[in-house]
């Protein structure tokens, strides 16, 4: 297989990671900081595109790096048209859905852009992979249980298929033979089924599905919820924020940082203890109506995400869940690695250069 050299480039909402991958292989990394003032004059997220473009181009110049010295550049992908995962070149469909924002605001809209942006003045291939629309839904997953309500997929896909992809090569079979339940463990939480390569369900971790999180309230109880938001006489965007940002362990406890969680623990709090108690519950139930959905053929569950570093949280939930299958965890995330494996795969001919319309 070849080594490819590729430029990775992941926009924040205050920061911009550039890296530089020989194959697998980190030789450069930076993640330039946008302050509060210098974001502050732009109105919209894309109106950022010329200003980022032009910090990474001094950046690639500074550390000795040319464009025409890459083989490919690939971005984190943005809020689009639901897709299948996998590798996508990026083209004016998809540039023209991310600048429109018509599936929605983030700065992850920006990675495509910034990446054709770059590529394009140098006549190299341009990629996405795995953006947080992929959608591999099975039929019945699809059914919320009224009419006028679709369920969604929204969820970490660059990192449930990077580490489904990871235990694969551990087990030594193909990500598309096995069967696994994945879950993300992050500010918000996302478990997903996978079956034979396709993540025929998961929870929306965005829009309040599956457990609570970190900043996420998860599924409420709908009736209650619906008195809820019409009591506090709140807008839709403040009651949207009350569910996504400030839901969660940041509602019960006062914050989502889980080391002063866990600090607060250790030293005897027993509120703390009993709301990390419930978060991993809930973590363990959803992970059961995972195995449910792969009818018990399940390879392995994956832990992945920031949370998988806390060993008092992992067995909380491992104790409840271990008999329905191997445990592997892989605490962390690495968006630059894994958006460097998929370039890597796609320029090697491992798999298909898919076409977004």
């Amino acid at each position: 297989m070849s080594v490819h050299q590729i430029l990775v480039l992941n926009p924040g909402s205050t920061s911009t990671k550039v890296a530089v991958y020989s194959g697998e292989a980190s030789i450069f990394l930076e993640i330039l900081r946008h302050s509060d003032s210098e974001l502050g004059s732009f109105v919209r997220v894309m109106d950022q595109e010329n200003f980022r473009l032009r910090l990474i181009k001094q950046t690639l110049d500074q550390h000795g790096f040319r464009l025409s010295s890459f083989d490919a550049v690939i971005g984190r992908g943005g809020l689009m048209r639901p897709l299948s995962g996998g590798v996508y070149a990026i083209n004016q469909a998809m540039l023209e859905d991310l600048r429109s924002c018509s599936f929605g605001t983030h700065a992850s809209n920006l990675g495509a852009i910034l990446a054709y942006g770059l590529a394009v003045a140098v006549r190299l291939p341009s990629f996405i992979a795995d953006p947080v629309v992929v959608d591999e839904l099975a039929s019945l997953a699809r059914f919320s249980g009224h009419p006028d309500i679709s369920r969604r997929s929204i969820f970490h896909a660059l990192n449930h298929k990077a580490m489904a992809r990871r235990c694969a090569l551990e087990l030594g079979t193909p990500y598309d033979q096995l069967n696994f339940i994945v879950a993300h463990l992050g500010g918000g939480i996302s478990v997903g089924a996978h079956k034979q390569g396709q993540v025929v369900d998961v929870n929306n971790a965005l829009d309040g599905e599956g457990p609570f999180s970190p900043e996420r309230s998860g599924g409420l109880p709908l009736a209650q919820a619906v008195d809820w938001c019409f009591a506090k006489g709140a807008t839709k965007q403040d009651i949207r924020q009350r569910i996504i940002g400030s839901g969660g362990l940041r509602a019960y406890l006062g914050t989502a940082d889980g080391l002063e969680i866990n600090k607060r623990i250790v030293e005897g709090d027993q509120e703390a203890q009993t709301v990390m108690q419930a978060m991993a519950y809930q973590v363990a139930k959803e992970i059961g109506a995972m195995a449910v959905v792969l009818q018990g053929r399940i390879d392995a569950i994956i832990f992945t995400g920031g949370l998988a570093h806390d060993p008092w949280l992992m067995e909380e939930i491992q104790e409840r869940v271990k008999f329905l299958g191997p445990i592997f965890v892989y605490p962390g995330e690495d968006e630059m690695l894994a958006l460097a494996q998929a370039a890597n795969r796609a320029l090697n001919g491992l798999v298909p250069i898919k076409v977004y319309a």
